[in-house]
């Protein structure tokens, strides 16, 4: 049973060591960057189509998370507390994901197709409000993922019978 959990629980890890790690540097790195070394509308057009080919690796990465919890209850591991914490994090973080690429993003990339700019006329008060979207979403992405590793460590620590040490 531990060698199956520790099997599933590095199949999540991956998928959130990709996923977090394309969080963090799509916003701490490569967004600021570009905005501000590449000149309007390039910027925009350049870093839309990054983060709609992200999406897509995000919601990639949520499918698989959300399979290894349901690999879990098949195969009728008895859930802890922590283990409900990690499937719940994972549930929202999954929906967070899908939420943020499906509709926030598509519509930005909308916006920025017809010729919206940040903060200007009605198309650009709702381009500024769907940024604001996401980078909310990017950051309680990134909370959440952070949540889930620490579960998944935990959880597994508490199996073996091994202790964290602080």
């Amino acid at each position: 049973m531990l060698t199956m959990q520790r099997a599933v629980s590095t199949v999540a890890l991956l998928a959130v060591a990709v996923w977090l790690g394309g969080l963090v540097a799509l916003g701490a790195v490569a967004a600021p960057i570009v905005f501000s070394r590449v000149s309007f509308p390039s910027n925009a057009d350049a870093m839309t189509a990054v983060f709609r080919r992200f999406d897509l690796l995000a919601m990639s990465c949520a499918a698989i998370l959300l399979a290894t919890e349901a690999v879990r209850a098949v195969v009728r591991t008895p859930f802890a507390s922590l283990d409900h914490a990690r499937a719940g994090a994972s549930v929202l973080v999954a929906a967070l994901a899908v939420f943020e690429g499906n509709h926030v993003s598509a519509r930005i990339a909308e916006l920025h197709a017809a010729g919206a700019v940040r903060g200007l006329g009605r198309d650009g008060m709702e381009l500024s409000r769907l940024h604001d979207w996401a980078e909310w979403c990017g950051m309680a992405q990134i909370g959440l993922l952070a949540a889930v590793v620490v579960f998944h460590v935990l959880a597994l620590s508490s199996i073996s019978g091994r202790r964290l040490v602080a």
